[in-house]
């Protein structure tokens, strides 16, 4: 029998039209799989089983009368706890945030879910605000790695990728503000998809300002392409969202990579030390990309590395989001928080604009990059997932979370679209991943080099969900 918590969206869709099962099966399929992973990896703050259980009996009258209200209609997915849902408490793994009363406003991306009949599984964890590239906070403690729960998941959404990553729903809403849809999905061996600054509309705005990005988190780009049409569409609480997308991504995905002008960078020029077990999987991956027809050059993007700027930006926005905490809320905070809001509040509007300089500077050069080609691919990371409950690998030299994250988050300076697509294993078993990246609005690149890889093979074994 087929487990139904193996199955992507798109097969599930395809199951309801054809009556083989119903959402009422997948959404209690899904939440028992959460449950039982819960203990060990730490994915939820919050499952929403009685909701999730209504919602899909619903979907299930909707698919008998032949009329589904949507895309993803009767299809579990999960929220990170960064936004908005309708009901529930979004505390950001913060103690200082009140779980309070009224929680009645839905963030865009999970108001068009929920237009679409999607069901929701619950909320996953996240570090405190989303500062840092690992998932643990004073309020929910370690989330950690579906292949190794002595390793962390990453972050910012490490339980969103845990959860896709171990079969409690094919679908998740992320946030990227640095690498935090990336990061996690290189580390527990999913896909993950920042999309391009405001393809994904964002209410409350971030903190973090314009580096901040929602993205899909799926098992294979198929799915985050049936979610990017979705989600990717304007909403009027979002000043700065994009109009209409050019096209459906789904559609855009049969397009392959024949003919695209493909630049492999596998170490940003030199400026990166990468494992060689990394290095192997990502340079099997780009050979195979060669042979699906792109042309293939090793090149590098001119820039040195941004990190002063971007951690200019990143202390003050979190700066910002603690500026109302009194005392006593403060005293709660993660002590790594506390330290970069320290740092964040004794730069200058002139600090602040000179990293804004180095930012645009940084957007010309990857423009003049992208006339010569259609995508970069770099690793996702330099290393594999280390130990749990730790900011930076121990030993390693590395004083905050940007030191071990040098290909993520130079594109969110950039507002490009980015990837990582799970390309194999290393020599302890834990998930490699390959980033791909392509101009501002193209997307649909992305997406369709990341499905050819998919369809061709060429992103290793995934990890069997009944086997955790």
């Amino acid at each position: 029998m087929t487990d139904l918590t193996e199955l992507t969206a798109v097969q599930l869709v395809d199951g309801y039209r054809k009556g083989e099962f119903s959402p009422v099966e997948v959404t209690r399929a899904a939440l028992e799989r959460a449950g039982r992973i819960q203990p060990e990896v730490n994915a939820f703050v919050r499952l929403t089983a009685e909701e999730a259980t209504e919602q899909a009996r619903e979907s299930a009258g909707r698919w008998r009368r032949g009329e589904p209200c949507g895309l993803l209609d009767g299809v579990p997915v999960t929220v990170k706890d960064i936004l908005l849902m309708r009901g529930h408490p979004t505390l950001r793994g913060s103690r200082a945030v009140s779980p309070d009363g009224p929680w009645d406003e839905d963030a865009p991306s999970v108001a068009r879910l929920r237009e679409h009949g999607a069901v929701f599984l619950g909320k996953t964890t996240t570090p405190e605000y989303g500062w840092k590239g690992v998932t643990d906070s004073p309020l929910s403690g370690v989330t950690r790695n579906p292949y190794d729960p002595t390793r962390t998941s990453g972050g910012s959404s490490g339980g969103a990728a845990a959860a896709v990553a171990l079969g409690a729903g094919p679908l998740a809403l992320g946030t990227d503000g640095g690498g935090s849809v990336r990061i996690p999905a290189s580390f527990c061996g999913i896909f993950g998809l920042k999309p391009t600054y405001g393809r994904v509309p964002l209410y409350p705005a971030s903190a973090f300002g314009t580096l901040a990005h929602v993205g899909p988190m799926t098992r294979d780009a198929a799915d985050a392409a049936l979610l990017l049409d979705v989600i990717g569409v304007p909403d009027a609480r979002d000043w700065s969202a994009l109009g209409p997308a050019p096209g459906s991504y789904t559609e855009a995905l049969a397009g392959g990579v024949r003919g695209l002008r493909v630049a492999y960078s596998p170490t940003l020029g030199g400026q990166v030390a990468v494992r060689p077990a990394v290095a192997t999987a990502v340079r099997r991956a780009v050979e195979r990309l060669a042979e699906l027809g792109a042309y293939v050059t090793e090149a590098d993007p001119d820039f040195a590395e941004p990190v002063d700027a971007f951690h200019t930006l990143w202390f003050s926005g979190a700066a910002r989001v603690v500026q109302r905490l009194g005392p006593r809320q403060r005293a709660v905070l993660d002590p790594g928080l506390r330290e970069i809001c320290a740092a964040g509040a004794r730069y200058s509007a002139l600090d602040y604009l000179a990293a804004v300089d180095v930012r645009m500077e940084l957007g010309r050069r990857m423009g003049a990059f992208h006339e010569s080609y259609d995508l970069l691919v770099t690793p996702t990371l330099p290393i594999t997932a280390f130990e749990a409950g730790a900011e930076v690998p121990k030993g390693s030299g590395h004083r905050r979370w940007t030191g071990w994250t040098p290909f993520t988050y130079p594109f969110n300076l950039t507002q490009q679209p980015a990837a990582s697509v799970p390309v194999g294993t290393d020599g302890e078993g834990l998930p490699v991943g390959l980033q791909l990246v392509a101009a501002r609005h193209r997307d649909d690149l992305v997406l369709r080099a990341a499905h050819a890889l998919f369809e061709a093979g060429a992103t290793g074994p995934r990890l069997t969900p009944g086997g955790s």
